[in-house]
């Protein structure tokens, strides 16, 4: 059974910071590409960080130079670390996974919630 189980969400103050753990089971983590997505109120799903099997990563213009992906494949674990968080980062982080260069992700967490309050 696959599960990809993210934490570390919470609410925090502008200018903050917050690091995003999603750790994954049932999947050979090494053969997937990892990203972190968010959702919030009324608005669509959008990829924010993404890192490749090789540990290339790629972030959207909105947190670029303040969110760090990274993963550990010994702990079958991708982090999000996120700092001077504004409000509009406002969502809930979803963590997917892709098999190896697929963009189509396969697999998703349940999500975390991150409030950022001005």
């Amino acid at each position: 059974q696959v599960q990809l189980v993210e934490s570390g969400g919470g609410s925090v103050q502008s200018g903050g910071s917050l690091r995003l753990s999603c750790a994954a089971s049932g999947i050979r983590f090494t053969y997937y590409g990892m990203g972190w997505h968010r959702q919030a109120p009324g608005k669509q799903r959008e990829l924010v960080a993404a890192i490749t099997r090789g540990g290339t990563t790629n972030y959207s213009d909105s947190v670029k130079g303040r969110f760090t992906i990274s993963r550990d494949n010994a702990k079958s674990t991708v982090y999000l670390q996120m700092n001077s968080l504004k409000p509009e980062d406002t969502a809930v982080y979803y963590c997917g996974a892709n098999w190896w260069s697929s963009t189509q992700i396969d697999y998703w967490g349940r999500g975390t919630q991150v409030t950022i309050s001005s």
